[in-house]
Protein backbone atom coordinates (compact mmCIF):
# COMPACT_ATOMS: atom_id res chain seq x y z
CA UNK A 1 0.00 0.00 0.00
CA UNK A 2 0.92 3.89 -0.53
CA UNK A 3 2.84 5.35 2.20
CA UNK A 4 2.33 8.93 3.58
CA UNK A 5 5.73 10.05 4.54
CA UNK A 6 4.80 13.63 5.82
CA UNK A 7 3.31 17.04 5.77
CA UNK A 8 4.16 20.05 5.11
CA UNK A 9 2.64 23.61 5.42
CA UNK A 10 3.52 26.61 3.87
CA UNK A 11 2.95 30.25 2.30
CA UNK A 12 2.06 30.48 -1.01
CA UNK A 13 2.86 34.32 -1.66
CA UNK A 14 2.83 35.55 -5.06
CA UNK A 15 4.95 37.87 -4.51
CA UNK A 16 7.27 34.87 -3.45
CA UNK A 17 7.12 33.74 -6.96
CA UNK A 18 7.81 37.40 -8.66
CA UNK A 19 11.37 37.63 -6.89
CA UNK A 20 12.22 33.97 -7.92
CA UNK A 21 11.38 34.68 -11.01
CA UNK A 22 13.33 38.35 -11.10
CA UNK A 23 16.18 36.42 -9.69
CA UNK A 24 15.92 38.17 -6.34
CA UNK A 25 16.31 34.64 -3.85
CA UNK A 26 19.76 35.94 -3.02
CA UNK A 27 19.02 39.56 -2.23
CA UNK A 28 19.07 40.94 1.50
CA UNK A 29 15.45 41.10 1.28
CA UNK A 30 14.87 38.21 0.06
CA UNK A 31 17.87 35.15 1.18
CA UNK A 32 16.54 35.02 4.80
CA UNK A 33 13.02 33.87 3.44
CA UNK A 34 14.81 31.74 0.85
CA UNK A 35 16.98 30.41 3.48
CA UNK A 36 14.24 28.90 5.65
CA UNK A 37 13.49 26.32 3.14
CA UNK A 38 16.86 25.14 2.23
CA UNK A 39 16.40 21.81 5.31
CA UNK A 40 12.84 20.79 3.88
CA UNK A 41 14.42 21.37 0.31
CA UNK A 42 17.33 18.68 1.32
CA UNK A 43 14.49 16.85 3.19
CA UNK A 44 12.70 16.59 0.11
CA UNK A 45 16.02 15.18 -2.27
CA UNK A 46 16.65 12.80 0.53
CA UNK A 47 12.92 11.29 1.17
CA UNK A 48 12.36 11.69 -2.71
CA UNK A 49 8.35 11.56 -2.88
CA UNK A 50 6.66 10.69 -5.71
CA UNK A 51 3.31 12.15 -5.06
CA UNK A 52 2.57 15.41 -3.95
CA UNK A 53 -1.11 16.17 -2.28
CA UNK A 54 -1.27 19.75 -2.32
CA UNK A 55 -4.48 21.58 -1.04
CA UNK A 56 -4.56 25.15 -1.82
CA UNK A 57 -7.32 27.52 -2.96
CA UNK A 58 -7.48 29.18 -6.93
CA UNK A 59 -7.22 33.12 -6.26
CA UNK A 60 -9.93 34.10 -9.02
CA UNK A 61 -7.63 32.99 -11.60
CA UNK A 62 -8.96 29.64 -13.27
CA UNK A 63 -12.45 29.80 -11.48
CA UNK A 64 -14.56 33.26 -10.60
CA UNK A 65 -18.08 34.05 -8.99
CA UNK A 66 -19.71 31.86 -10.89
CA UNK A 67 -18.52 28.77 -10.13
CA UNK A 68 -17.08 28.55 -6.57
CA UNK A 69 -17.32 24.89 -4.92
CA UNK A 70 -16.25 24.59 -1.51
CA UNK A 71 -14.17 21.49 -2.03
CA UNK A 72 -12.48 20.32 -5.28
CA UNK A 73 -10.37 17.78 -6.63
CA UNK A 74 -7.76 17.94 -9.89
CA UNK A 75 -7.85 14.46 -11.99
CA UNK A 76 -6.12 15.55 -14.64
CA UNK A 77 -2.78 14.21 -16.41
CA UNK A 78 -1.53 17.63 -16.51
CA UNK A 79 -2.04 20.90 -14.85
CA UNK A 80 -0.25 24.17 -16.78
CA UNK A 81 0.26 27.34 -15.31
CA UNK A 82 -2.69 30.15 -15.37
CA UNK A 83 -1.74 33.03 -16.62
CA UNK A 84 -2.11 35.55 -13.25
CA UNK A 85 -2.46 39.14 -15.24
CA UNK A 86 1.51 39.00 -16.48
CA UNK A 87 1.40 36.04 -18.86
CA UNK A 88 2.04 31.92 -17.22
CA UNK A 89 5.37 31.81 -15.48
CA UNK A 90 7.85 30.21 -17.19
CA UNK A 91 7.67 26.34 -15.21
CA UNK A 92 7.22 22.94 -16.44
CA UNK A 93 3.83 21.74 -16.22
CA UNK A 94 2.71 19.99 -13.46
CA UNK A 95 2.40 16.31 -13.98
CA UNK A 96 -0.72 14.45 -12.53
CA UNK A 97 -1.46 11.20 -10.17
CA UNK A 98 -5.21 10.93 -11.86
CA UNK A 99 -5.34 7.11 -10.87
CA UNK A 100 -4.99 8.40 -7.28
CA UNK A 101 -7.36 11.36 -7.72
CA UNK A 102 -9.84 8.94 -8.23
CA UNK A 103 -9.65 7.08 -6.11
CA UNK A 104 -9.03 9.83 -3.79
CA UNK A 105 -12.74 11.29 -4.90
CA UNK A 106 -14.00 7.69 -4.24
CA UNK A 107 -13.18 7.54 -0.86
CA UNK A 108 -14.29 11.04 0.11
CA UNK A 109 -17.85 10.52 -1.26
CA UNK A 110 -17.77 6.87 0.33
CA UNK A 111 -16.77 9.32 3.78
CA UNK A 112 -20.08 12.03 3.53
CA UNK A 113 -17.47 14.63 1.31
CA UNK A 114 -18.44 15.53 -1.94
CA UNK A 115 -15.97 17.50 -4.00
CA UNK A 116 -16.32 18.42 -7.30
CA UNK A 117 -14.49 16.66 -9.91
CA UNK A 118 -12.36 19.01 -11.98
CA UNK A 119 -10.70 16.95 -15.11
CA UNK A 120 -9.46 20.66 -16.92
CA UNK A 121 -7.88 23.42 -14.90
CA UNK A 122 -5.07 25.29 -14.63
CA UNK A 123 -3.50 25.87 -11.69
CA UNK A 124 -1.86 29.78 -10.11
CA UNK A 125 0.35 30.33 -7.76
CA UNK A 126 -1.18 28.85 -4.98
CA UNK A 127 0.14 25.73 -6.15
CA UNK A 128 3.04 26.76 -8.00
CA UNK A 129 4.72 28.79 -5.26
CA UNK A 130 4.69 25.85 -2.72
CA UNK A 131 6.08 22.94 -5.47
CA UNK A 132 8.81 25.64 -6.27
CA UNK A 133 9.79 26.35 -2.76
CA UNK A 134 9.97 22.77 -2.26
CA UNK A 135 11.77 21.05 -5.24
CA UNK A 136 13.54 24.15 -6.71
CA UNK A 137 12.62 24.79 -10.37
CA UNK A 138 13.14 21.87 -12.81
CA UNK A 139 13.97 22.49 -16.63
CA UNK A 140 11.94 19.66 -18.04
CA UNK A 141 9.59 17.90 -15.78
CA UNK A 142 8.73 18.01 -12.16
CA UNK A 143 10.45 15.24 -10.26
CA UNK A 144 6.56 14.42 -8.46
CA UNK A 145 3.24 14.20 -9.53
CA UNK A 146 0.68 16.04 -8.06
CA UNK A 147 -3.24 16.14 -6.44
CA UNK A 148 -4.45 19.24 -6.26
CA UNK A 149 -7.22 19.89 -3.73
CA UNK A 150 -9.00 23.44 -4.37
CA UNK A 151 -10.47 24.60 -1.38
CA UNK A 152 -12.92 27.85 -1.10
CA UNK A 153 -11.73 30.36 1.40
CA UNK A 154 -12.72 33.35 -0.54
CA UNK A 155 -16.38 33.65 -1.05
CA UNK A 156 -18.36 33.06 2.13
CA UNK A 157 -19.20 30.67 3.68
CA UNK A 158 -15.92 28.95 3.35
CA UNK A 159 -15.91 25.48 5.55
CA UNK A 160 -15.55 24.80 9.00
CA UNK A 161 -11.73 24.37 9.97
CA UNK A 162 -13.25 21.71 12.00
CA UNK A 163 -14.09 19.89 7.98
CA UNK A 164 -10.77 20.72 6.72
CA UNK A 165 -9.08 18.48 9.97
CA UNK A 166 -11.84 15.59 8.92
CA UNK A 167 -10.64 15.87 5.58
CA UNK A 168 -7.30 15.64 6.61
CA UNK A 169 -8.18 12.23 8.18
CA UNK A 170 -9.92 10.78 5.29
CA UNK A 171 -7.34 11.88 2.96
CA UNK A 172 -5.02 9.30 5.09
CA UNK A 173 -7.09 7.25 4.60
CA UNK A 174 -7.31 6.72 1.11
CA UNK A 175 -3.84 7.09 0.86
CA UNK A 176 -3.90 4.20 2.86
CA UNK A 177 -6.37 2.00 1.25
CA UNK A 178 -4.45 2.82 -2.60
CA UNK A 179 -2.80 -0.12 -3.98
CA UNK A 180 0.48 1.38 -4.92
CA UNK A 181 3.95 1.37 -3.39
CA UNK A 182 4.33 5.66 -3.78
CA UNK A 183 5.44 7.27 -1.24
CA UNK A 184 3.33 10.88 -0.63
CA UNK A 185 3.49 14.04 0.91
CA UNK A 186 0.67 16.33 2.25
CA UNK A 187 1.24 20.17 1.61
CA UNK A 188 -1.01 22.42 2.84
CA UNK A 189 -0.84 26.33 1.89
CA UNK A 190 -1.99 29.70 2.51
CA UNK A 191 -1.17 32.61 5.18
CA UNK A 192 0.38 33.35 7.50
CA UNK A 193 -1.56 36.94 8.57
CA UNK A 194 -2.61 38.94 5.90
CA UNK A 195 -5.32 41.36 4.91
CA UNK A 196 -5.57 43.11 1.86
CA UNK A 197 -8.22 44.98 1.79
CA UNK A 198 -10.91 46.75 4.26
CA UNK A 199 -10.22 48.65 7.59
CA UNK A 200 -7.47 46.53 8.65
CA UNK A 201 -5.49 46.83 5.28
CA UNK A 202 -2.03 45.69 5.49
CA UNK A 203 -2.43 43.62 9.07
CA UNK A 204 0.02 41.46 10.46
CA UNK A 205 0.48 39.06 13.24
CA UNK A 206 3.73 38.29 14.22
CA UNK A 207 2.78 36.25 17.28
CA UNK A 208 -0.10 34.77 16.37
CA UNK A 209 1.60 33.38 13.12
CA UNK A 210 4.32 31.92 15.12
CA UNK A 211 1.96 30.29 17.59
CA UNK A 212 -0.14 28.74 15.10
CA UNK A 213 3.35 27.29 13.81
CA UNK A 214 3.85 25.58 17.44
CA UNK A 215 0.34 24.76 17.58
CA UNK A 216 -0.53 22.78 14.29
CA UNK A 217 2.10 20.77 15.49
CA UNK A 218 1.26 20.43 18.87
CA UNK A 219 -2.79 21.00 19.21
CA UNK A 220 -4.08 20.48 16.06
CA UNK A 221 -7.32 19.50 17.84
CA UNK A 222 -7.59 22.85 19.02
CA UNK A 223 -6.83 24.69 15.97
CA UNK A 224 -9.59 22.44 14.26
CA UNK A 225 -11.84 23.53 16.97
CA UNK A 226 -11.92 27.42 16.27
CA UNK A 227 -14.49 29.35 14.63
CA UNK A 228 -14.17 30.51 11.05
CA UNK A 229 -14.77 33.77 12.37
CA UNK A 230 -11.61 33.69 14.83
CA UNK A 231 -8.90 32.80 12.14
CA UNK A 232 -10.03 35.95 10.41
CA UNK A 233 -10.00 38.08 13.50
CA UNK A 234 -6.73 36.55 14.09
CA UNK A 235 -5.01 36.42 11.21
CA UNK A 236 -6.36 38.97 8.81
CA UNK A 237 -9.49 38.15 6.13
CA UNK A 238 -7.29 36.17 3.57
CA UNK A 239 -5.02 34.97 6.97
CA UNK A 240 -8.15 32.82 7.17
CA UNK A 241 -6.63 30.46 4.06
CA UNK A 242 -4.63 29.47 7.45
CA UNK A 243 -7.90 26.25 7.97
CA UNK A 244 -6.17 24.24 4.37
CA UNK A 245 -2.97 23.59 6.70
CA UNK A 246 -5.42 21.55 8.66
CA UNK A 247 -5.75 19.18 6.12
CA UNK A 248 -2.34 18.29 6.05
CA UNK A 249 -2.59 18.30 9.49
CA UNK A 250 -5.30 15.84 10.15
CA UNK A 251 -3.65 13.56 7.52
CA UNK A 252 -0.71 12.72 9.83
CA UNK A 253 -1.04 10.87 13.03
CA UNK A 254 -1.88 13.01 16.38
CA UNK A 255 2.30 12.12 17.35
CA UNK A 256 4.39 14.12 15.12
CA UNK A 257 7.79 15.51 14.80
CA UNK A 258 9.07 18.67 13.87
CA UNK A 259 12.14 18.72 11.63
CA UNK A 260 11.81 22.46 10.64
CA UNK A 261 9.96 25.55 11.35
CA UNK A 262 10.29 28.92 9.31
CA UNK A 263 8.69 31.87 10.04
CA UNK A 264 9.40 35.41 8.03
CA UNK A 265 7.64 38.59 7.76
CA UNK A 266 6.43 40.56 6.25
CA UNK A 267 6.73 39.22 2.68
CA UNK A 268 4.98 42.02 0.57
CA UNK A 269 1.74 42.25 3.02
CA UNK A 270 2.29 38.83 4.76
CA UNK A 271 3.10 36.77 7.26
CA UNK A 272 4.99 34.08 5.67
CA UNK A 273 6.48 30.43 6.81
CA UNK A 274 6.60 26.90 6.87
CA UNK A 275 6.79 23.57 8.88
CA UNK A 276 7.90 20.13 8.42
CA UNK A 277 6.93 17.67 10.08
CA UNK A 278 6.89 13.75 10.49
CA UNK A 279 5.09 11.00 12.20
CA UNK A 280 6.70 9.40 15.74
Amino acid sequence: MATLIGGLGTSHVPSIAAAMDKGLRDTPEWQPFFDGYLPAQEWIRYHRPDVAVVIFNDHYNAMFLDRVPTFGVGCADEYHPVDEGWGPRQVPPFRGAADFSWHLIDTLVENHFDPEIIQEIKVDHGLQVPMELFWGRPENEWPVTVVPIFVNVLQYPIPLPSRLYNLGKVLRRAIESYDSDQRFVVIGTGGLSHQLQGARAGFLNPDADQQFLRDIADRPDELAGWSREKYVQTFGSEGGELIMWLVMRGALNQQVTVRHRHYFAPASMTGAGMILLEED
